[in-house]
């Protein structure tokens, strides 16, 4: 196996920064399960493991050859990691092309729509959430935060791997939807009586500001998820990632209903 160079580390590392990332088209995941979920669904340029760690995941390796496998200390692992303590392995992938929406196929399922979502977290609970929910696509306003941060790629759990981002402009793109655009606002019908459709965008805004004016005009159809019971003091509103669970549970559990 070829050696950790210190050009080597100080690259991995920089990729904390976003700047970094766009430059050198990479990204950085960490531990067992991340790597693990991650390893068949991006092309991995670097692999950095302990030895035995590498001796007991035969199969996560197998696509990879000596030229990517680097056998790492734990000095090396915790002078590059992202994180606040070393995992055993880390690997660095490639970022995916860009890619167009494909409106017409996305118009025919279940799309979440994310409109400048700040905190990592929050967008990888997101993810992870629609991983869950079968929902496959995100589309998020390019001001949404970066995808690919460790952050967000340490808190989906894997799910990256099986739900896909689309960076666009929001209101060009949902301008022109015929399926049913859903937005959550702090003053509109309740969700638990409203008519939730199979198909269709499901708009959530930003954590202190809510859907921007250009993107709300889109939303045909909207959703509030009311405080119980009605007249007790509260707090002001949810998190942006609990919303979107209760949300999306409310749409399939329609959807299994239907089916019964």
């Amino acid at each position: 196996m070829p050696e950790i160079t210190n050009a080597l580390r100080k690259l991995v590392k920089s990729l904390s920064e976003a700047k970094h990332r766009r430059r050198e088209g990479l990204f950085v995941a960490e531990g067992t399960k991340c790597v693990g979920d991650t390893a068949g669904a991006f092309r991995c340029r670097y692999l950095f493991a302990r030895r035995q760690w590498i001796e007991s995941h035969g199969e996560t390796i197998a696509s990879l050859s000596p030229e990517q496998m680097f056998e790492a200390t734990g000095a090396d692992l915790e002078r590059m990691t992202h994180l606040t303590t070393a995992s055993q392995v880390m690997a660095v992938y490639e970022i995916p092309a860009a890619s167009e929406p494909d409106s017409p196929t996305l118009q025919d399922q279940l799309t979440v729509v994310l409109d400048r979502i700040q905190d990592p977290g929050n967008l990888g609970t997101i993810i992870r959430l629609c991983d869950w929910m079968g929902v496959t696509t995100i589309l998020a306003s390019p001001d949404t935060a970066d995808v690919w941060s460790s952050k967000v790629v340490q808190s989906t759990m894997g799910a990256i791997a099986r739900v896909k981002v689309i960076y666009c402009d929001l209101p060009a793109t949902l301008s022109g939807w015929q399926s049913p655009v859903y937005g959550t606002f702090l003053s509109a019908p309740s969700i638990y009586t409203a008519d939730l459709g199979a198909k269709g965008a499901i708009v959530f805004g930003n954590e202190g500001q809510g859907i921007s004016d250009a993107v709300a005009s889109c939303v045909t159809h909207r959703l509030l998820i009311p405080s119980f019971p009605p007249e007790r003091p509260t707090s002001e509103s949810l998190n942006v990632a609990t919303a979107a669970a209760i949300t999306l549970s409310q749409f399939r559990c329609r959807q299994l209903r239907s089916r019964n």
